[in-house]
C-alpha cells in the first residue's frame, strides 16, 4: 500500500521530506545500528539534501552510522558540473558538510566503462550487504521524470525487464547517453522507497503513474511496488493537483 503525503508548498515539502529522512535514520540506527540510503539525482532533491546539511538537521543524525549510495548515475566524470553528476551534486550540497566517514560514501564510477561500472557497483553492494539475494536498503530516494522514468529506468529500455541483476548499464536513446542504474527488483527490496515530486510540471505524469492504466514499459515508475517495504509519495500540492488521496 502506497502512502501519499501532500505538502502545501515548496518550503513545507523540503522541510517535511528532510524530517521524514531524519526520522527514518533514527529508527534504523535504533533497530539495526546503521542507516543505508540510496540518493537520487536531479533538481528536486537538491534543496532537501542542502536542508539536511544545515545545523538544525545534521546535528540530529549520527553520521558515523550512515552509509550513502546512489540509485543511478550519469556516465560522466564525478567533477563534471555541466553534465550533471549525481555524486557531484550530493557532495556539493550535503556530503562535504556533514561528518560522514569517507569510506561510508559509495559512488558509482560514472567515468569508466558503463558495463564495468555497473559490475563493480553490484559487487561492492554484495560485499557490503553480505547477501546473495537483493539487499534491503533502509531508504531509496526516487525522482519522477516527465516521461515517467525513475532512477535511470527509462521507457522502452532493456533495464526494465531485468530480474536478476542489481545494477545495470543502460544506453538511453532519447538522451544519447549511458547511465548506470539500480534495477526495479533491487528498489522493490527496500524497507522504504520514497518518490520526491515537486511542481505543477509533474502533475500530469504523477496522475498517470498513480491513476492511469498499468503500463510499466511506458511509465517505468509503475514498476516500483515494494515486496515487503513501504512506498511513499512525498509531493507538493502543485504536483498533486490531479490525483485523488490514496
Amino acid at each position: 500500500m502506497a502512502n501519499l503525503v501532500v505538502y502545501p508548498d515548496r518550503h513545507s515539502f523540503i522541510d517535511g521530506t528532510a524530517d521524514f529522512i531524519v526520522d527514518l535514520v533514527a529508527q534504523a540506527i535504533a533497530e539495526r545500528g546503521r542507516f543505508t540510503i540510496a540518493l537520487s539525482g536531479g533538481g528536486t532533491p537538491r534543496p532537501i539534501y542542502a536542508r539536511l546539511a544545515t545545523a538544525g538537521y545534521r546535528d540530529r543524525i549520527d553520521w558515523s552510522k550512515v552509509r550513502i549510495f546512489f540509485g543511478d548515475e550519469r556516465c560522466v566524470s564525478p567533477d563534471d558540473a555541466l553534465a550533471g553528476s549525481n555524486y557531484r551534486m550530493a557532495r556539493e550540497v550535503l556530503l562535504d558538510h556533514v561528518a560522514l566517514p569517507p569510506d561510508h560514501i559509495h559512488r558509482i564510477q560514472g567515468e569508466i566503462d558503463p558495463v564495468q561500472a555497473a559490475m563493480i557497483y553490484e559487487q561492492e553492494l554484495q560485499a557490503l550487504f553480505r547477501t546473495s539475494t537483493f539487499p534491503t536498503f533502509d531508504l531509496i530516494c526516487l525522482g519522477l521524470g516527465d516521461n515517467g522514468h525513475t532512477a535511470s529506468l527509462f521507457p522502452g529500455t532493456a533495464a526494465l525487464r531485468e530480474q536478476m541483476r542489481w545494477v545495470v548499464p543502460q544506453y538511453v536513446e532519447v538522451m544519447a547517453t549511458w547511465r548506470v542504474t539500480f534495477t526495479a527488483p533491487l528498489i522493490n527490496a527496500a524497507r522504504h522507497s520514497a518518490f520526491l515530486v515537486e511542481g505543477a510540471g509533474k502533475a500530469e505524469v504523477l496522475w498517470r503513474v498513480l491513476e492511469g492504466p498499468y503500463q510499466p514499459d511506458v511509465l517505468p515508475a509503475q514498476l516500483i511496488q515494494p515486496v515487503n517495504g513501504q512506498l511513499h509519495w512525498l509531493v507538493d500540492a502543485a504536483a498533486a493537483a490531479k490525483v485523488r488521496p490514496l
